[in-house]
């Protein structure tokens, strides 16, 4: 396949992750940083977009990897049932019209069957693939978050806003400048001591396959539609 099935990041930008625990941190952060005076002088603010940043960090990069690795079998697997659905529709093609009725009304039953096989298979493991990659994010949010809280108070900054996506901005225009992003990840990756992984990748979700045609060569299964997780509330 051209795209793997269980693309590491694919899997990542897909994973519509719960963001209960980082909303629980945030509101903890809120309630137990109460100043002890007025700030005075400029404001200091800065801009970041989370989520990239969670999945660019090294240990993200490693961890997803990981999941990835361990779903490589069940990959196999789902690929060599597609093909051998394949098969068995080029095999009717090839009988043409040489094929008594029964024999064709029975391998249609199998090959249907084996279809259906095949899409319970691949939700399944769509299923157990992405709550076991939601599980990863979610464990290296919590971190780049909590780390996010201490670093911009060393640097001085009065707040630090989640710009969002190109998908679902949360604002709209902010200079460049004051963009973070690349800062805290360079930071945290020095902090955690996670090595950078061979051969990491941006997130590059393949879109969704069309329906399955009803004969030629099936399409390699490939993961929903992704969705970005929400940004930790403030």
């Amino acid at each position: 396949m051209k795209h793997s099935f269980f693309s590491m990041l694919t899997l990542a930008a897909a994973l519509g992750c719960s963001s209960v625990a980082l909303s629980q941190a945030a509101a903890l952060s809120q309630t137990a940083a109460v100043p002890s005076a007025t700030p005075t002088g400029a404001l200091k603010i800065a801009t970041i977009a989370f989520n990239p940043a969670v999945f660019q960090t090294n240990e993200a990069q490693r961890d997803f990897a990981e999941v990835q690795k361990k779903f490589g079998p069940k990959e196999a697997e789902l690929k060599t049932l597609g093909d051998e659905v394949d098969s068995l529709k080029k095999q009717i093609q090839a009988g043409g019209d040489k094929l008594p009725d029964d024999e064709r009304a029975t391998r249609l039953k199998a090959i249907d069957a084996k279809e259906k096989q095949l899409q319970r298979n691949t939700e399944d493991a769509q299923n157990d693939f992405q709550a076991e990659s939601g599980q990863a994010f979610q464990k290296v949010a919590e971190k780049v978050f909590n780390f996010m809280q201490d670093y911009a108070k060393q640097q001085g900054y009065t707040m630090v806003i989640d710009r969002g996506n190109a998908q679902a901005p949360i604002i709209w225009y902010a200079d460049p400048s004051i963009d973070i992003t690349a800062a805290v990840i360079t930071a945290y990756n020095t902090k955690s001591g996670v090595p950078a992984q061979p051969n990491a990748n941006a997130p590059n979700a393949p879109r969704p396959s069309a329906t399955r045609p009803a004969t030629g060569t099936t399409p390699a299964p490939k993961p929903a539609t992704p969705t970005t997780p929400a940004p930790p509330k403030k």
